[in-house]
C-alpha cells in the first residue's frame, strides 16, 4: 500500500506507550550517544539532552501530520548530536538507529511489539560499540587523521577505538601518542579530559 500521500497511521495507546519505550532502549543502546553522554560532551546536562531528543523523536512518530519519512529522521538525529553535543557520528550508526525506530514505529501502527519485546530480553552489552569524535571548533584545525582504523583528532591528540573494549563495562579510551600522565596499576595511562570537569558516569 502506498502511504506516500496519506498521513500517518493513528497509533493507539497501549502502542504509543510501547513506542516510547522502545525508542528509549534504542537511545540506551546508541553507542555514540551514550559515549557523548557519559563523556559529557553536552556539558552538565548531557543525559537530560538525550533524554530530550528521545521524546522528540516520539513527538516526531506521534505529532506528525504527514507520512514520516527516514531522511527526515534521520536529519533529526544527525543535527540533534552536532548542536547539542558538538559530535559528529560518521560510522553510518545514525542511518542503523533511524532504520530500527522506523521499522519499530511500523510495528506498533499494526499492534506488533515484537521487536521492542526483543530489546527488552537482550542484553545491553551485545549491542554494537561504535565510535564517535567531538567536532573541532571553529577555531581549531579541522583536519583528522584516520590511523589503522582509528579516528584521531588533532586537537586532543587521542585516538578513540571503543571496539576493542566492547565486552568491558566501562567504554576505555585508548592512550594517547605521547603518554604524559602517570600510570595506573593495571597499566593504563591517567588521561585528562579536555573539558575542565572531567567527570564520568
Amino acid at each position: 500500500m502506498d502511504l506516500k500521500n496519506h498521513a500517518p497511521p493513528q497509533l493507539t495507546v497501549e502502542a504509543e506507550a510501547q513506542l516510547q519505550e522502545g525508542i528509549n532502549l534504542v537511545m540506551s543502546r546508541w553507542a555514540s550517544l551514550q559515549m557523548a553522554v557519559a563523556n559529557e560532551w553536552g556539558g552538565r546536562g548531557s543525559r537530560e539532552k538525550s533524554q530530550e531528543l528521545a521524546e522528540r523523536i516520539f513527538s516526531f512518530f506521534t505529532k506528525s501530520k504527514e507520512q514520516v519519512y527516514i531522511d527526515d529522521l534521520e536529519e533529526i538525529l544527525d543535527e540533534f548530536m552536532l548542536s547539542d553535543f558538538n559530535t559528529e557520528v560518521g560510522d553510518g550508526s545514525i542511518e542503523e538507529v533511524a532504520e530500527k525506530l522506523m521499522i519499530m514505529h511500523e510495528q506498533c501502527t499494526e499492534g506488533n511489539f515484537e521487536s521492542i519485546n526483543e530489546l527488552k530480553r537482550t542484553n545491553p552489552g551485545n549491542s554494537a560499540v561504535t565510535y564517535s569524535r567531538q567536532a573541532a571548533s571553529d577555531d581549531e584545525d579541522e583536519d583528522d587523521d584516520v590511523e589503522n582504523g582509528k579516528l584521531v583528532d588533532d586537537s586532543s591528540d587521542m585516538a578513540v577505538d571503543a571496539s576493542e573494549h566492547q565486552g568491558q563495562k566501562d567504554m576505555m579510551v585508548d592512550e594517547p601518542r605521547t603518554n604524559d600522565g602517570p600510570e595506573t596499576e593495571d597499566g593504563w595511562t591517567v588521561v585528562s579530559s579536555r573539558r575542565k570537569n572531567g567527570k564520568r558516569n
